[in-house]
């Protein structure tokens, strides 16, 4: 049975503007959502491969665009591989405010659980059906861990590996009391009734960037929310680096949001 939303509760969230140029409506339960923005050929290839997985045969494909120039995302194409939606961002923000609109746009719709993988194809999209029966099975956070056993790590740059194996996984393990080992990665799952709870709040303006991978790992467990980690393969291509971080102050902010989030300056106001 779906959670409702009561419509005060739906009256405070804020949720940057967007539109809507594709959308088929809902069929499954569960929906996969894939923020991108100039991901070119990337999510080209990485739709190319839910398709041959027939993703689209258990969960919605819905793309949140962060307004990309670089014509990759032609309806004719997105109606070849199945995807049921498009939202084109246009309020500020870049990947928080995307998953804002994703996340508001899904539960809207009445989807039970939601899953997210980056457009930029480093991860394989195979594990998407393990992520949905976890779901089923009453987990409400599902995270992607290259680290654990069975899980695959390619070509990840040496600072970045151990920025998270031994700075960003471990303070998130010690503020948050779960046993996370890779937790900068957008490939997770989440129920429908951990988003809507606004002990979470996760429809609030001041996450804009990349606050709320951080949060929502550290205020989950928090809750007492069930949480999960699941081996996945990450391959990073050889050469030159798809990423939206910046080497120096990209990674000096990610690093500034972590330790807020473990400080718990980003939770709800009157809330522990």
């Amino acid at each position: 049975m779906t959670m409702p939303i009561s419509s005060a509760e739906r009256a405070t969230w804020q949720v940057p503007t967007f539109e809507i140029p594709l959308w088929l409506g809902r069929q499954y339960a569960f929906c996969v959502i894939i923020p991108v923005i100039n991901e070119g050929e990337r999510i080209q290839h990485l739709l190319n491969r839910m398709a041959q997985l027939n993703i689209n045969e258990m969960a919605d494909i819905i793309i949140v665009d962060g307004g990309s120039k670089d014509d990759s995302l032609a309806l004719s194409f997105l109606n070849e591989k199945k995807v049921r939606g498009l939202l084109v961002k246009t309020g500020c923000g870049k990947l928080s405010a995307q998953l804002r609109c994703g996340y508001a746009f899904a539960l809207d719709q009445g989807y039970e659980g939601i899953i997210t993988i980056d457009g930029n194809d480093k991860d394989d999209p195979k594990s998407i059906p393990q992520f949905i029966t976890a779901l089923q099975q009453g987990v409400d956070f599902v995270q992607a861990s290259r680290f654990i056993e069975g899980g695959v790590a390619e070509n990840t740059p040496r600072l970045r590996d151990m920025a998270i194996r031994f700075i960003h996984a471990p303070l998130l393990r010690f503020a948050s009391g779960f046993h996370w080992t890779d937790t900068t990665q957008g490939f997770r799952a989440y129920s429908r009734k951990m988003l809507v709870d606004p002990a979470i709040a996760p429809f609030r303006h001041i996450f804009m960037t990349y606050e709320l991978l951080a949060y929502l790992s550290y205020r989950a467990p928090k809750l007492s929310y069930r949480c999960l980690e699941l081996p996945t393969v990450r391959r990073y291509p050889a050469g030159k680096i798809p990423t939206k971080i910046s080497s120096v102050r990209g990674n000096l902010a990610v690093l500034k949001i972590l330790f807020k989030a473990c400080l718990g300056k980003y939770n709800p106001e009157n809330s522990q």
